[in-house]
């Protein structure tokens, strides 16, 4: 219903200066990522960025909209989103508000009506006046096609909304316009950047990718991510930076369920910065260690790992990885509270030599005159003892 109009996005002139500008704005975009972003603005194709949470899908969105001088319109997905969520819904509150203020004139339009179905019908011959865009209420994706003015669209985290919204997507990534059964079809005012991120929690469609340019985004290497630790003047010292940035990647390689991310790499050099260090070691790393590491299981993980990431030659004593401070080894001879002094010693057999008959002498109760057989309770005693039990007092 609208004209749509082309937008060049003059910022970017070339890869090198895209790489430049987004520099400018604190962003490190390697050469492929620079190139991808440049034949966006180009080619005037929404853009699909893949791989891990934490390396800077979100951020390249954001980056993108202040390079650009446009506002940045976000969709965040989640699981369960419907259409109306995403793309419009109608104001229904302000439909009856209107229905209400206009009962009178509603009243004279059915005067002359001569039953209840011909007052209908002339009725809904004014059905367009309650379905008009002034009473449609614009979500993400329809205040991006109608907006005044050029934005950068983020739908974050595609791959965790249903298929269904996904297809929803399709029309608006290939034609830039969306369908509204109650008013037509609405297009684009102005051609939005489109950036959809995606966490790899499950397949994306092969319509959808195709609509797009692809580009998988994996955790920087080891200079660039240094790069990008310094570019946030973090505090760190150069060389902690430096070693910090290895043993993270050392965490990344545990099997962990969630693997530091960038910005977490950065708060953990903040961190240490705040606390005055002047050298890593494991003891204040693993102080530290939840900046970067969230669950509970990955901590100890994380935290067995640490000695021998800060420092490869060390020497971790055998039956003691786990930091408990006991062994774990469950073929010991030994039951527990037993002298562990003498490693040949066979349990069973002690055992068996206690069970010698003729061991307990005369003394021992239920021997042969001991206390089973030679002595006897007297009546008296009984009672006493019964007598005794019944005055104590159960312990609150």
């Amino acid at each position: 219903m609208s004209t749509t109009t082309t937008d060049a996005v003059p910022a970017l002139a070339s890869v090198e200066d895209t790489i430049e500008q987004f520099r400018e704005h604190g962003y490190l975009a390697d050469r492929k990522l620079a190139t991808t972003v440049f034949l966006q603005t180009r080619l005037e194709k929404p853009v699909l960025l893949e791989g891990p949470a934490g390396v800077g899908k979100t951020q390249l969105a954001q980056s993108l909209a202040e390079v650009t001088g446009r506002r940045l319109i976000r969709l965040q997905c989640y699981e369960g989103q419907d259409e109306s969520k995403a793309l419009y819904e109608w104001d229904y509150g302000k439909q009856l508000l209107y229905t209400q203020i206009l009962r009178e004139k509603i009243g004279q339009i059915v005067s002359d009506a001569a039953d209840l179905t011909e007052a209908v019908d002339q009725i809904s011959a004014h059905d367009s006046i309650f379905f008009s865009e002034r009473f449609l209420a614009a979500r993400p994706l329809l205040e991006a096609i109608t907006s005044e003015e050029p934005v950068v669209l983020l739908i974050d985290e595609v791959d965790r909304a249903d298929e269904a919204l996904e297809a929803v997507l399709l029309e608006l990534l290939s034609e830039f316009q969306i369908s509204i059964p109650e008013i037509g079809t609405i297009e684009a005012t102005h051609l939005p950047l489109v950036v959809l991120t995606s966490n790899n929690t499950r397949d994306l469609s092969a319509a959808l990718k195709r609509r797009c340019l692809h580009l998988f985004l994996d955790y920087p290497s080891p200079e660039r991510e240094l790069d990008i630790l310094r570019s946030k003047e973090t505090g760190l010292q150069d060389a902690l930076a430096a070693r910090l940035v290895e043993i993270v990647r050392g965490l990344r390689e545990l099997e962990l369920r969630k693997a530091p991310s960038i910005s977490e790499t950065i708060d953990w050099a903040r961190t240490l910065a705040v606390l005055g260090v002047d050298e890593l070691d494991a003891t204040l790393l693993s102080d530290t260690l939840s900046v970067v590491v969230k669950y509970d299981r990955d901590l100890r993980r994380a935290g067995e790992a640490l000695p021998k990431l800060v420092d490869p030659n060390a020497v971790v004593p055998e039956g003691h990885d786990h930091g408990h401070g006991h062994d774990h080894t469950h073929d010991h001879p030994h039951p527990h509270g037993s002298d562990h002094g003498d490693d040949d010693v066979d349990g069973r057999e002690a055992r068996k030599a206690k069970d010698a008959p003729g061991r307990h002498d005369t003394d021992y109760y239920g021997a042969p005159g001991g206390l089973g057989t030679s002595r006897k309770v007297t009546p008296g005693q009984g009672d006493r003892s019964f007598a005794g039990r019944g005055a104590r007092k159960r312990p609150l």
